[in-house]
């Protein structure tokens, strides 16, 4: 959370102290009942929440070696902490609405992916928005393949299994994927609704938690294997570290609010656009932070403020929304009801075949297959936006937050339009 570099230990004494008493002060409001509703409830026993199991997650073993520390058990931990009885129902509420109904999801992604954008490489940008759909396209062969293969071995079905389990799983999450998928499929089969989402749903939450373990092995690969990863850069002919020594620059307070205030000015962009356009406003974010990029109208200066607030952002609030995406978006009975080793085996084979097919694309097109793996792959075979924070927090990549969104985005409607093209096809 703070710089560990700049402070003397006096000065860390100090701030263990004050969040201690913090901590206590929050959890014994948050027992008794008393928490108000609205932001400073809500964020308050997030963040508290958040930092301890994140603390513990980075601090347990063969957790923080293989399974992406804090990051699991954070999303985990606070699904079965909140869900359990441990914590009033009327702040189980608060923190509900907060992430759902109060935006602080599309406020984060929105900081992210402007601050992500606008701080990197024009020529970079360049390169890797033509590049990086193919990997989108290879990460999906491969996993289609990979779970029809298995399917077909366990008795599911080649078929069956690529429509009823790999296509969800890579189709963008619930409401931009399993939803409409139901309802393109339902016309085309002898499957009623009901039993479609029984299928699908399950199918989604495991993938999810597959693919957040997935990404915290891929760290560990990268760790073991330096020369398949990029530690954050996507191309391997990346070289910005004077561009990075500028940003690491300490960021005034009237620089914060200014990228802050260009985060949502850009997501506001992204929503007016999405009326007249039919597409996602992320996509729409994007597509617009990357013209205003490229375009070279930004002021330097406001472009580092935008990336300095990207990484305040990421530093201090991403233990706070991890906790958020584990209490409104982490069904820990409908996972644990749905792991039998058929589904399991499917799921993994899907996830697998994301992470083959979209490294190895990346690889020959010039990614590094690690960065590759988790864009194409696993950002595809998550759960949408809340899936690609989990991933990221998993493996340490929060700057590949506009690449993830474009394969929940974009690559989610792409899977739209091949479940509508298969059944026209085969059925």
């Amino acid at each position: 959370m703070f710089n560990n570099d700049v402070i003397s230990s006096r000065d860390k004494l100090m701030i263990n102290i004050v969040f201690a008493l913090s901590a206590v002060v929050i959890m014994v409001a948050t027992i008794e009942n008393k928490m108000p509703s609205g932001l400073i409830g809500a964020l308050g026993v997030m963040a508290v929440v958040g930092y301890i199991l994140n603390l513990v997650g980075n601090k347990t073993p063969i957790i923080n070696q293989y399974f992406g520390g804090g990051a699991i058990v954070v999303i985990f931990g606070s699904s079965y902490i909140f869900h359990s009885g441990l914590i009033p129902a009327d702040t189980v509420t608060t923190v509900t609405t907060f992430v759902k109904g109060g935006g602080f999801l599309s406020f984060f992604i929105a900081s992210l992916v402007t601050g992500s954008i606008l701080g990197m490489e024009t020529e970079v940008l360049k390169k890797a928005a033509l590049k990086y759909i193919p990997v989108i396209f290879g990460g999906v062969a491969c996993a289609f393949l990979f779970a029809g293969l298995v399917g077909a071995i366990l008795g599911e079905g080649f078929f069956n299994s690529i429509m009823l389990i790999a296509l969800p799983i890579m189709g963008g999450g619930m409401g931009a994927g399993a939803v409409p998928l139901v309802e393109i499929m339902k016309g085309s089969t002898d499957m009623s609704t009901e039993a479609l989402m029984s299928k699908m749903v399950p199918a989604l939450a495991i993938g999810n938690a597959v693919a957040i373990v997935m990404a915290g092995l891929l760290d560990k690969l990268g760790n073991a294997v330096p020369s398949l990863t990029g530690n954050g850069k996507l191309m391997r002919e990346q070289l910005d570290k004077p561009a990075q020594e500028e940003h690491d620059a300490p960021a005034s307070v009237q620089a914060l609010g200014v990228g802050a205030l260009l985060a949502i000015t850009m997501f506001l962009v992204g929503t007016l656009l999405s009326s007249v356009i039919e597409m996602h406003p992320y996509a729409l974010m994007i597509l617009f932070v990357a013209f205003v990029k490229i375009s070279g109208v930004m002021p330097r200066e406001l472009e580092r403020a935008a990336h300095a607030w990207s990484t305040f952002v990421v530093n201090n609030l991403t233990p706070a929304l991890l906790v958020g995406i584990g209490v409104v978006y982490t069904n820990l009975d409908q996972i644990v009801m749905a792991l039998t080793w058929t589904n399991l085996a499917m799921v993994v084979a899907t996830v697998m075949g994301a992470i083959v097919g979209s490294a190895l694309v990346g690889r020959l097109i010039g990614f590094y297959p690690i960065e590759a793996a988790i864009t194409g792959g696993l950002c595809m075979a998550n759960m949408g936006g809340t899936g690609d924070v989990a991933v990221l927090a998993s493996c340490k990549r929060m700057s590949l937050m506009p690449f993830a969104q474009i394969s929940s985005r974009l690559g989610g409607a792409f899977m739209l339009i091949l479940a509508t093209f298969i059944l026209e096809l085969f059925l």
